[in-house]
């Protein structure tokens, strides 16, 4: 009749440790887990070059515009400049037609004719220096009017070749910016697939560490139950278990020197001190790996420290006395 419990209880053991292997599962999904984690930092960090490069983008930008506006503001003085000298120049020829239809009107046009037609030698003299005054100021006005159309349209010319070359660079940083915002907003939208992607997995490893621990729990039971049937004990209805909790599975182990500590704040990663966070040399441990350690329990890597270098770990405490009774110790712990 034992044989036959033994193999019945075997038939129902068998399907809760048979089947795909858990711990296969459970390192396939922490290998995804830590390329997504991988890839996202990777992501991060090229979001923050996208974001300088945006704002050195965006500060061109804003200079192009404002020396726009500067030109804009020169081609104004400009146009402001040339009438005033339009509106001179006119001024000084309607003033030189008047004197011109004065002389004219006189009959006496030509030096000979002055010196013939005049009464006296001063009276003479006097009419040929109107005369030269008159046909200077003539000269004066045509040669400052060539000189300012001359120097306006230099000026205008220089500016048209400005705008013109500043609207190119302006459109070159438009369009820079735009590309660098369509860009940014791709990769936020990558980083947020990927913390998607993240939790996704993490609930299936929680799923399956919780899968595995209730066949182990099982197992244990079924098992506890027929020592007992052999032995003429009658079964137990729960088998108690430790309260440390159970290392996860497939991961990596690693040995050492653990000490403790009892100081109060914030951490390096910026979170507050707390049981369970552990100060590691991210070099050899990165910030944010949970860890299993004997003797303290669960931990995570979130703080860092100058004397924590290489296989070394400091673990938080509540109080002094804690921490001195923890000491130092060598401790093999299991990465996951």
């Amino acid at each position: 009749m034992f044989p036959l419990v033994v193999v019945a209880l075997t038939v129902l053991i068998a399907p809760s440790v048979g089947g795909a292997d858990p711990s296969q599962s459970t390192t396939s999904l922490r290998a995804q887990d830590a390329a997504i984690v991988a890839k996202s930092r990777a992501a991060v960090l090229s979001l923050y070059s996208l974001d300088q490069q945006q704002s050195a983008a965006q500060s061109q930008l804003a200079s192009l515009r404002v020396q726009a506006q500067s030109l804009r503001l020169q081609r104004s003085s400009l146009r402001h400049q040339l009438a005033v000298a339009k509106r001179s120049t006119r001024i000084s020829q309607e003033r030189l037609a008047e004197r011109l239809r004065v002389l004219y009107e006189q009959g006496n046009v030509e030096p000979l004719e002055i010196v013939l037609g005049s009464r006296s030698l001063d009276d003479a003299l006097t009419n040929l220096d109107n005369l030269n005054r008159v046909a200077g100021q003539g000269e004066d006005v045509l040669r400052q009017l060539t000189s300012a159309r001359k120097s306006i349209a230099n000026a205008s010319r220089g500016l048209a070749d400005q705008e013109a070359a500043l609207t190119a660079a302006t459109r070159a940083a438009e369009a820079t910016a735009a590309s660098l915002a369509q860009t940014r907003a791709q990769r936020s939208s990558y980083i947020s697939s990927l913390s998607a992607q993240r939790r996704m997995t993490e609930h299936q490893i929680s799923n399956l560490v919780a899968a595995a621990r209730a066949a182990q729990l099982r197992s244990a039971q079924l098992t506890r139950s027929v020592g007992d049937s052999a032995s003429g004990i009658s079964p137990i209805s729960a088998v108690s278990f430790s309260s440390s909790p159970v290392p996860a599975v497939g991961g990596r182990e690693i040995t050492v020197s653990a000490t403790g500590y009892a100081l109060h704040g914030n951490t390096a990663s910026g979170l507050p001190v707390g049981w369970g966070v552990v100060a590691v040399d991210p070099s050899l441990i990165p910030l944010g790996t949970h860890m299993t350690i004997p003797g303290y329990g669960e931990a995570v890597a979130a703080d860092t420290g100058g004397a924590i270098v290489g296989a070394t770990i400091d673990l938080w405490f509540p109080s002094v006395a804690q921490a001195d009774a923890w000491g130092r110790r060598t401790v093999t712990i299991v990465l996951h």
